[in-house]
């Protein structure tokens, strides 16, 4: 009999721990379960009602929108001869927050090095360029009207520091007169951004001038 009682109480001692176990069981289940609907709900909410503004947000961070002027229409004598061209040029830009190292101090050196390489390609001053390559902008720009001779020099300086982000090189026109000072007083000329401010060139704005376009570009 003694034994039987023992072997009562063992049992029911095994099976007390067995439902101790199942509950705890059955905790973490419905804590797992929990968990899981919750991440579905956030998922959810971040698809389909934060969805289109995040997908904004990320586009704007990744890219910069930038107004290339349009190449401007030639200007002919009677004879055929060009006598205004409107030529393809390059505008030297930099993004200063991605001309950056790991460490601060190799940061300031680098900052420094890209400033000093730029004011030598681009015959500008030294402070000038490096406030530039130190400001907190998006994008800064450096040299406008750029010929394609300095553009290879500034690539080739590129390579051979292995730089290959923070410096853009954006498409852009400039206005040449073959014949210089010829008729210049009839023909006109234009200001820095192309347009036509006298003679011809303003007269026929509307038929010389192109539409700007907008170049949506990725950071680099």
């Amino acid at each position: 009999m003694k034994k039987d009682k023992k072997v009562v109480k063992m049992k029911k001692s095994i099976e007390s721990k067995n439902l101790i176990h199942i509950k705890k069981l059955r905790v973490l289940i419905i804590l797992i379960v929990l968990i899981f609907l919750a991440l579905i709900v956030r998922i959810g909410f971040i698809q389909f009602v934060q969805g289109n503004y995040l997908k904004e947000q990320a586009y704007q961070q990744q890219t910069i929108n930038q107004i290339i002027s349009p190449k401007r229409g030639n200007i002919y004598d009677s004879t055929g001869k060009a006598i205004a061209i409107g030529a393809q040029v390059d505008t030297i830009t930099i993004n200063p927050a991605k001309i950056v190292k790991d460490k601060d101090i190799d940061t300031k050196d680098y900052k420094e090095k890209v400033a000093k390489g730029l004011s030598e390609i681009f015959e500008l001053d030294y402070e000038e360029v490096l406030k530039k390559v130190s400001s907190n902008s998006q994008v800064e720009t450096i040299a406008k009207k750029v010929e394609q001779e300095k553009v290879d020099k500034l690539k080739e300086w590129m390579k051979e520091n292995e730089i290959s982000v923070g410096i853009n090189i954006d498409e852009d026109t400039k206005r040449y007169y073959p014949y210089g000072n010829v008729a210049s007083s009839v023909i006109g000329f234009c200001g820095n951004d192309n347009q036509g401010l006298s003679g011809i060139e303003a007269t026929w704005e509307s038929v010389l001038t192109g539409t700007p376009r907008k170049n949506c570009k990725f950071k680099r």
